[in-house]
């Protein structure tokens, strides 16, 4: 199971949120390239960096920053937020970024996303599935809709989606745990590729994950933790490789 640090940007630095509310910004590192570099002398095989001012409607505030940042590192990095067209995922896949992800798109324009897919290929596309009692949120989590996640999951597979990073919502940032009984049932209900991600705190978070032996569960997202030193990479890295 990877083990992915997220690398949250917001007005050209590593902040987190609590639940997505930009009002939350906790600044925790002026030079988001600095921390990738430390994530990734500490072990990581993936980056999974996100562009919040696009989620909030900036799509290419953060773009110079996010460049320095794939120059800088060797590993893959994973990117989301703003991202609306097949043209906006060609730019990034140019720059560099191995893995785009589409979020509220995949609500609101579907056919951009299987259009993606047939483009770039399906082991270049993710869909970040963020949901609050089921039902998926986009817009930078401001709009709550009624579509289901695991029924919009099932649609992105006719499409060609072969990978989710799947989102509780009401966890991110809380540092309380992740709902792992609602991630279990998503990736067993898609059948494909699952990353999980909101609330991984503690190792014991991981080791649940893991122990539940689900053959979908591919990796899990940690933010919060890590920057608050609570956690550290390179041993959970080492345990769960």
């Amino acid at each position: 199971m990877l083990i992915i640090p997220a690398v949250d940007l917001l007005d050209g630095k590593c902040v987190r949120l609590r639940q997505g509310v930009e009002s939350t910004a906790k600044i925790y590192d002026a030079d988001p390239v600095a921390a990738a570099l430390r994530w990734q002398e500490q072990g990581a095989k993936l980056l999974h960096l996100v562009n919040l001012d696009g989620a909030f409607g900036r799509a290419r505030k953060n773009a110079s920053v996010i460049e320095k940042i794939v120059r800088s590192v060797e590993i893959p990095i994973e990117l989301g937020g703003g991202i609306r067209s097949v043209g906006d995922a060609a730019s990034w896949l140019l720059m560099g970024i191995s893995q785009i992800i589409f979020g509220s798109v995949a609500v609101t324009q579907r056919e951009i996303v299987r259009e993606a897919v047939a483009a770039a290929g399906p082991d270049r596309i993710i869909v970040g599935i963020d949901a609050r009692q089921g039902r998926v949120t986009i817009d930078g989590w401001a709009v709550q809709t009624e579509t289901d996640a695991i029924g919009l999951a099932r649609k992105m597979t006719e499409y060609g989606v072969e990978r989710f990073i799947y989102t509780d919502v009401q966890r991110d940032g809380e540092s309380r745990g992740p709902n792992i009984e609602a991630t279990l049932a998503f990736a067993t209900a898609a059948r494909a590729s699952v990353i999980a991600s909101g609330g991984f705190s503690a190792v014991e978070h991981f080791q649940a994950l893991a122990a539940a032996k689900n053959p979908h569960i591919v990796g899990a997202i940690v933010g919060t933790a890590l920057y608050e030193g609570r956690l550290e990479l390179s041993a959970l890295v080492e345990q769960f490789a």
